[in-house]
């Protein structure tokens, strides 16, 4: 039987990842609570369980005190050292071991049904560890169904909602098929570990990035800002931490090849990808791209970035509903407004103000009142499709 013991407990440690020590304690834990229900009072019960041989004992304690108030739990010093010489005021002294015969089938049960509420309670925390430290990363999940909430992911010993609001517009799901996702956040609940994951947050193309782009991964290409709108369109400014490495080549890659595999697990998301500049009015310029600047007046003291483009530019650099100027926005951190240069003709429409979401905006350090050339160099548009990387000339 202690051999059968042992064995339950090295196939319980191999299926459910519960380490041995916490399946003893488990145990410990069940017959005590099963023994507590047969003795009367509120007798201090003890479980020792014998991990290599399976071997269990069960035993009386009371509490050592100067002065007794409660016969069944407490008892003298004196009383104490007949059974532990050395006890001190305040130990937990072992008077008497229980015979196993008062352990009858019902207390078995009861003990068994503690055993199984426990070892479940103990393979949801250790789910919760294991999903609670990828938050802030990508996981792949199976698609096992749609309800309204979301579409639910299968992960194997846990699920992951993905809930409406982050998901691409230009996405649709199928029963089977596989995801990637953003870990959002693990919840604990009664059924176990709740993961929340999205497809639509900017760390999600970050992330995305660092899988197919082996000098951002290694920290030599930074991402320093991200501005996405889900399924549309996103802009990315990378700048190197190596001398003489281009970071746009390095991130778009050879014919587009790396910031294509991107796009294609984003269904056609059209990505931007700009270098990165202390100087905000180089920055600014560069964010607008496609776009050609013929300068950039930068108000600090107002964070506006007043943008001066040619007339035949005009309508790309605002882009289709204000798109291109608002990602330029939220990018950079500036209040962009363009105008043309044709004097005489209508001023152009300022860019939208930043996005309420304040996080997505980078706020730029430096500035700098001065004109920039008309052509930022480096500044690569890739879309799907593309199969050349477009530099702004």
């Amino acid at each position: 039987m202690n051999r059968d013991f042992v064995g339950a407990l090295l196939q319980l440690n191999a299926e459910k990842g519960v380490s041995r020590e916490q399946l003893v304690k488990t145990v410990e834990e069940a017959i005590q609570s099963a023994y507590r229900r047969v003795t009367p009072g509120n007798e201090n019960v003890g479980v020792q369980v014998d991990a290599e041989t399976g071997r269990t004992r069960v035993f009386r304690a009371k509490t050592v005190v100067d002065e007794v108030e409660d016969p069944i739990t407490e008892f003298t010093l004196e009383e104490a050292r007949r059974y532990k010489p050395d006890a001190t005021v305040g130990d937990l002294v072992e008077f008497e071991q229980l015979d196993p015969s008062t352990f009858g089938r019902i207390h078995a049960q009861t003990a068994k049904q503690v055993v199984l509420q426990r070892l479940r309670e103990a393979e949801r925390e250790l789910v919760f560890g294991q999903f609670a430290q990828r938050e802030g990363e990508i996981i792949t999940g199976t698609v096992n169904r749609v309800e309204p909430r979301g579409v639910i992911l299968e992960l194997g010993r846990a699920e992951a909602v993905l809930a409406p609001t982050e998901q691409s517009m230009n996405e649709s799901y199928r029963i089977g098929q596989h995801v990637k996702a953003y870990v959002l956040e693990v919840r604990r609940t009664t059924k176990g570990p709740l993961i929340y994951v999205s497809r639509t947050h900017k760390g999600f193309l970050r992330r995305l990035f660092e899988l197919e782009v082996p000098e951002i991964h290694a920290g030599t290409v930074e991402i320093r800002a991200i501005a996405r709108e889900a399924g549309s369109r996103s802009k990315v400014a990378v700048a190197s931490r190596q001398e003489g490495l281009d970071p746009v080549g390095a991130t778009v890659g050879q014919r587009g090849g790396r910031v294509q595999a991107v796009v294609a697990e984003l269904g056609g998301e059209k990505i931007d990808v700009i270098p990165w500049s202390d100087d905000p009015a180089v920055l600014v310029a560069n964010a607008l791209s496609p776009a050609q600047v013929v300068n950039v007046t930068i108000d600090e003291e107002n964070r506006i970035a007043n943008v001066t483009v040619p007339e035949r530019m005009l309508s790309l650099a605002i882009g289709r509903e204000g798109q291109n100027a608002r990602l330029a926005a939220k990018l950079t951190g500036w209040r962009i407004d363009i105008r043309s240069d044709q004097p005489g003709s209508p001023a152009g429409r300022p860019a939208p103000a930043r996005s309420r979401q304040q996080d997505e905006a980078v706020a730029v350090e430096s500035g700098s009142d001065g004109a920039v050339p008309a052509d930022p160099v480096g500044v690569a548009t890739v879309a799907a499709g593309a199969s050349d990387r477009e530099v702004a000339s």
